[in-house]
């Protein structure tokens, strides 16, 4: 197999503030996404959302199945976003061909049984950072570019939250069964990611940060409004949200990064908001 996994458990916030760097580190961040020639996964218990990343450079690599999911094929009974933040690509699904650009998406639905990514050219690979959730119905397949993203702008260069949010994958652009996913641009000055930031019960999330120089970072905070926690985040690493954490970003100079959900609704909006000074 070319495919490697790690399962995350979820935890409860009481169990959260005894936590320690190392044990927030472990339960909460994800690093090695990509190694060449490799699938990476990270199978969370938090609505069942699979974190991984394709990292083809010599060769196709398949879609395998891992044990977690009992299923004869990777997408039996789940729906899966990709997102290509690499050199050219391609999505193989079922015989048919998708070219997938950088910062271009694919949204594949429940059913498809032989998927297969791969790079154009192997000195400029493709990198596919994917998400995928269990889907109770299969939708159609179908690219999503940067032009057709829902994409709303939000913030200020005064609070230094000035960002684009482009909407790939949620159901004003194309038709899942729980799955969002999108990515965040900041203008010139500004490093707040999700500020205010907030809290959607009803659903998780999973950042993931890129486009951020090898030498710099992000802090990423995470926790109940009233007792907050941080993780300090590296280029191309993920961290995963539980429902009951508030979630924001800070980075210490330009970063991008791409968000994904799966959970109880598809409505976007629906989010409870931590004012700043309500932080702890």
């Amino acid at each position: 197999m070319t495919t490697e996994y790690s399962v995350r458990f979820a935890t409860h916030p009481d169990d959260y503030k005894r936590y320690d760097t190392e044990t927030l580190r472990k339960h909460y961040h994800v690093s090695n996404l990509f190694q060449q020639d490799r699938v990476s996964l990270t199978y969370t218990h938090y609505e069942r959302l699979i974190v991984g990343g394709v990292f083809p450079v010599t060769r196709a690599l398949p879609l395998e199945t891992i044990d977690p999911l009992k299923a004869e094929y990777f997408l039996h009974r789940r729906e899966l976003g990709a997102i290509n933040i690499g050199g050219p690509g391609t999505i193989t699904v079922d015989g048919t061909v998708h070219e997938i650009g950088y910062r271009e998406a694919m949204y594949l639905g429940a059913g498809n049984k032989q998927v297969e990514f791969a790079s154009v050219d192997s000195g400029k690979p493709a990198k596919f950072y994917i998400n995928s959730a269990p889907a109770h119905h299969s939708y159609p397949d179908r690219k999503v570019g940067m032009a057709d993203a829902d994409a709303m702008t939000l913030g200020s260069g005064e609070t230094c939250n000035e960002r684009t949010i482009n909407k790939l994958l949620v159901n004003t652009v194309v038709e899942t069964c729980q799955l969002q996913m999108g990515l965040t641009e900041f203008h010139p000055g500004s490093v707040w990611n999700t500020m205010p930031a907030h809290i959607h019960d009803r659903r998780m999330e999973a950042y993931f940060y890129f486009e951020l120089p090898e030498d710099q970072a992000v802090c990423h905070f995470m926790g109940p409004k009233e007792e907050t926690r941080h993780i300090w985040m590296g280029n191309e690493e993920a961290v995963v949200s539980p429902p009951w954490s508030m979630h924001t970003g800070v980075g210490t100079s330009s970063y991008v990064f791409i968000w994904g959900m799966a959970g109880e609704n598809l409505d976007y909006g629906d989010m409870d908001h931590c004012q700043p000074h309500e932080l702890r």
